[in-house]
């Protein structure tokens, strides 16, 4: 069974049309970039896999183990960063310290556990949101342009540490940016979309080997980019 089958989707809001017959599978394992103009619907679609927003058309997602992770890491001033983490377990009623430590390490925040979010750099912070996200030990991890407030030199520090979770824990991630070398380095597989109302206009695997960070360097990547590149232009007019 593929982690999200998607038949027909479509979303308005009053006479705006947002998205218009969205065909989407995922299979378990996958790392897929969703990419696009600004405003076209890909946070929206996110969203409907998610369950935070209804549409038409079918869903299939095993919504029992799932975590997203916001543009905005949404952290609770008053709790240290151990304890934002924690938060998914306690709202399940499963406090589990062990599984904090390991998320906190996996991100590599051991050492600011007892620190508070206004004492983290933005990058600490979406780290910290990352691992509230990865502590319940889900399945399928959806991300809503979460590095795009960051620098340049942070984001793809963040890119190769997302890319080596995704590889260790076995994750399906679906990541929207509209950053096209962003999702070019990430993901296995790239889906532009349309300009509103969204449909999906290029759909396919990103022909990369290893990701180090040299591999943005090689001609290969740049090909890559290209293509997605090309097919971004052509949802934009």
């Amino acid at each position: 069974m593929p982690a999200v089958a998607l038949q027909g989707v479509r979303r308005s809001f009053g006479d705006v049309v947002a998205l218009d017959g969205v065909d989407l599978s995922v299979e378990q394992g996958d790392f897929v970039a969703l990419i696009g103009p600004s405003g076209c619907g890909k946070s929206t679609l996110l969203r409907i896999i998610a369950g935070l927003d209804a549409g038409e058309g079918q869903v299939a997602v095993d919504r029992s183990s799932i975590a997203y992770v916001f543009q905005d890491a949404h952290l609770l001033p008053w709790r240290t960063v151990a304890d934002n983490v924690a938060l998914p377990l306690e709202l399940r009623g499963v406090p589990d310290r062990g599984a904090v430590a390991r998320a906190l390490a996996d991100v590599e925040l051991t050492d600011a556990a007892d620190r508070y979010p206004a004492q983290l750099s933005g990058g600490m912070r979406m780290r910290a949101s990352i691992a509230r996200a990865l502590v319940t030990e889900p399945r399928l991890l959806l991300m809503d342009e979460p590095f795009a407030a960051l620098d340049e030199i942070t984001r793809n520090r963040l890119d190769e540490r997302l890319r080596a979770l995704w590889a260790s824990r076995g994750l399906t991630v679906l990541f929207v940016t509209h950053a096209i070398f962003e999702a070019t380095f990430l993901a296995e597989r790239a889906i532009v979309m349309s300009k509103r109302p969204a449909r999906i206009l290029y759909d396919a695997r990103i022909e990369l080997g290893e990701r180090t960070s040299a591999v943005r360097g090689e001609p290969a990547f740049a090909h890559e980019a290209g293509k997605i590149l090309a097919a971004l232009e052509r949802g934009s007019e």
